[in-house]
């Protein structure tokens, strides 16, 4: 058992509440535009399409800093990386209050950054210190992320009261800055050099045929996920529900996830195939989209059956990181690439709902668009749910 390895064991129950912390800020900074979004088009003019962009904009920094993490992380270790991460997570939010219509625009790219970092490292710290324990370490891990988005999702619109929209945007710089210091001391513990065996990645995820199902299924869940936290606010207002509520259905949404994601291991348990968890997580969506288009007077039992697709799925789709990846620098590999174009894909969507909700004069459209996506995700899980483990 070398240092590091002896270390880690003797503090194990602290750095898994670290790891959690961690996860607890990978999300509000994101959730909390939405309950917003009405309120920041009236004061400053931006279309839907306008706000499904801003939406989106750190998704599309999701894809464009995933696949570069692992060289800093290879450099420097997964743990200072993160904590230069959440430094730049709080610099993001703050800014979206200091410097205007410029700094909201800039903050959250800023942001979405600094979190893209987190999505790709956190599951490669799974894989490297829960490696027996991959699938009920990710559902504790997603269940941190699924809080804290919910909470920030119930939270927005009081603290508008109190702060301004754009005060309640810049609240999350403080939980990152605390989350910031105390996860200093256990950056210094690692090595920040990748041990020689796990550098060599002699095949690129991107000609791997299980990279691309892993990919797929990230992007889709992700998607239909994004579509929802940015929009179900603003469809609920269009039917005239309160704004208040309406944030409260998006905190439901993402509350019940973390249930099913900490539920969902569950049917992970026997050996690497996946599909039926795979499955299970899908098909909950299709269902509650299929409710609020046809019987929208009962949209919060409709959005209790998405969440908890949602949060399903979103255990699967990191399971399946885990699981796939060839060891510590294949597993951020396969992140990198998994959510570079998964949120890619998932950046599209709250752009393209937006667009048919503007050109439409409904959200009719937008929720056929999800169903579509769902019912797809629900034949990649069946493919992706199969395939072996890769080679630790």
């Amino acid at each position: 058992m070398n240092t590091r390895t002896a270390r880690t064991g003797a503090m194990a129950p602290v750095l898994v509440a670290l790891v959690f912390l961690v996860a607890l800020n990978l999300r509000p900074t994101l959730t909390t535009v939405g309950p917003l979004l009405p309120r920041i088009g009236d004061e400053t003019g931006l279309s839907e399409g306008a706000q499904g962009f801003l939406g989106a904009l750190p998704l599309l920094a999701f894809a464009a800093i995933s696949p570069l993490v692992q060289h800093p992380a290879r450099r420097f270790g997964v743990e200072r990386t993160l904590l230069v991460a959440l430094v730049v997570l709080a610099i993001g939010a703050a800014s979206r209050a200091v410097f205007g219509d410029v700094g909201l625009w800039a903050g959250t790219a800023v942001a979405g950054c600094a979190i893209a970092v987190g999505n790709v490292l956190v599951p490669t710290i799974v894989k490297r210190d829960y490696r027996d324990h991959v699938s009920p370490a990710t559902g504790v891990y997603s269940a941190c992320i699924t809080v804290g988005a919910s909470v920030a999702s119930a939270v927005a619109v009081p603290l508008s009261h109190g702060m301004g929209w754009r005060g309640a945007l810049a609240f999350w710089a403080v939980p990152a800055v605390v989350a910031a210091v105390i996860w200093s001391p256990r950056a210094w513990l690692g090595s920040p050099a990748v041990p020689a065996d796990e550098a060599q990645a002699a095949v690129s995820v991107w000609r791997q045929p299980t990279a691309w199902l892993v990919t797929a299924f990230m992007g889709l869940q992700s998607t239909t996920f994004y579509v929802i936290v940015t929009w179900l606010p603003t469809i609920e207002m269009s039917e005239g529900v309160p704004a208040e509520r309406a944030g409260l259905h998006l905190f439901v949404y993402q509350l019940v996830g973390v249930g099913a994601g900490l539920a969902i291991p569950r049917l992970m348990r026997h050996g690497d195939d996946v599909v039926r968890a795979a499955v299970t997580a899908s098909v909950p969506m299709v269902v509650g989209v299929a409710g609020l288009l046809l019987m929208p007077a009962w949209s919060i039992v409709w959005v209790v059956i998405a969440g908890l697709g949602t949060g399903a799925a979103l255990v699967v789709a990191l399971t399946l990181i885990s699981l796939r990846g060839r060891g510590q620098h294949g597993t951020t590999q396969l992140s990198g690439m998994a959510q570079s174009l998964g949120y890619l894909l998932a950046a599209l969507g709250p752009v393209l709902a937006g667009y048919l909700a503007e050109h439409t004069g409904t959200w009719t459209a937008s929720l056929v668009l999800v169903g579509v996506l769902g019912v797809v995700q629900v034949g990649v899980a069946l493919v992706a749910g199969r395939v072996p483990r890769q080679p630790a």
